[in-house]
């Protein structure tokens, strides 16, 4: 009875280090979703934008293909990651996926979706999609790359063109209306420098300073 009473004890011992071994492993790491769109003759011709599900660190790269590439890093807020990772686990990742209408329509630019996680690499590429899941996720990146570009604009317009500071701010507000922006919040600090800024028009200040309200307090 001793004998097996240790032999029993070695092995729930062992079982147990198994168990922690496995516990202890390394997971796959984090995962990352990047969105290409590559549309020659078209303003901006080439869009890359990159996001993790372990943190709000993304990266966006909007040019011309004539334009020195390099990338520049942005966030992307945890609530909207999770709905974009939730759609890519409905198109499973994109693994073996085949998006494309596969009809005659218009050229609407090189479409890539790519998913990486620890070694494995799954992309698929598209003209135009009849798929809502991936026409979804299409149109959050799609609005992510307008939102940084309006971005870039308030920003250059402050610095370089105070007179065209109210122009960019139309642009930024018809998108805003139209609901084209996922999270119209991260150009709020733009907004406020603009409607406290003493050198820009009055028209625009105002503006700047109702759509920042608009934003902070959506009906």
């Amino acid at each position: 009875m001793k004998t097996c009473r240790i032999a029993l004890g070695l092995m729930f011992a062992y079982f147990l280090s198994g168990s922690f071994a496995i516990a202890a492993s390394p997971g796959p790491g984090p995962a990352k979703i990047t969105f290409q769109r590559i549309f020659k003759g078209s303003t901006p011709e080439f869009v890359q934008i990159t996001v993790r599900n372990d943190s709000d660190a993304a990266t966006y790269e909007i040019r011309q293909l004539d334009e020195d590439p390099g990338s520049t890093p942005f966030q992307v807020g945890a609530a909207l990651r999770a709905r974009m990772f939730s759609l890519a686990d409905k198109l499973n990742d994109f693994m073996g996926l085949n998006l494309d209408v596969h009809r005659k329509i218009a050229y609407l630019g090189e479409k890539t979706f790519r998913w990486e996680q620890g070694g494995q690499v799954f992309e698929t590429k598209f003209n135009y999609t009849l798929n809502s899941t991936a026409a979804e996720l299409l149109q959050i990146f799609e609005g992510l790359a307008r939102q940084q570009e309006l971005a870039d604009l308030l920003a250059r317009s402050i610095r370089y063109d105070r007179l065209g500071v109210n122009d960019a701010l139309l642009q930024v507000e018809s998108d805003f209306t139209r609901g084209l922006l996922p999270e119209p919040q991260r150009l709020l600090a733009l907004l406020d420098q603009i409607g406290g800024d003493e050198k820009v028009v009055d028209i625009a200040r105002d503006r700047a300073r109702s759509l920042a309200d608009r934003i902070r307090h959506p009906r």
